[in-house]
């Protein structure tokens, strides 16, 4: 992928967008299911994927209440977010998601809602023809993740 290597990323690591191989269908958005109070961390996340069976954290990248972004997996290694999925898809997670009763709420801050605008977009550059799709979106899923409507937020980008 040539046209790559002219890009400037904000979030994208090129060498790791180089060695992908995998056809990119879906990117999927999902929240933490943490509340507001909360402070987690993707080393955090991913103790309890590994304690759920999963070798690593399950998404690609992490965007934190204030807006900052950790990696996750590489993109060329498939996630563990979306069952059947994981193949073909990107995983993205926000740090929140559920109100302090446990409720889904859409608890994204505006730097949230900022950063997760700015990567898809940079994710879309490469995989034009991704749709974006909340966890809820997905076939079999039965819950209310990432709290709040990604297909319609999204639909545009």
């Amino acid at each position: 992928m040539e046209a790559k290597k002219n890009q400037n990323f904000k979030y994208l690591k090129v060498e790791d967008l180089d060695k992908n191989e995998r056809n990119i269908e879906y990117i999927a958005i999902h929240c933490a299911a943490t509340k507001p109070s909360m402070t987690v961390d993707r080393e955090r996340i991913k103790k309890w994927h590994i304690k759920r069976g999963f070798s690593d954290i399950g998404y690609h990248f992490y965007i934190r209440q204030d807006g900052s972004m950790e990696y996750g997996r590489p993109v060329y290694k498939s996630g563990a977010h979306v069952a059947n999925y994981n193949s073909v898809s990107i995983g993205i997670c926000y740090e929140g998601g559920i109100d302090e009763d446990g409720e889904a709420y859409d608890t994204r801050t505006p730097q949230q809602k900022r950063a997760l605008v700015d990567l898809i977009t940079e994710l879309k550059l490469i995989y034009t023809e991704a749709k974006i799709w909340g966890h809820r979106d997905f076939p079999g899923v039965s819950k209310a993740c990432p709290s709040f409507d990604a297909k319609s937020e999204y639909e545009n980008l």
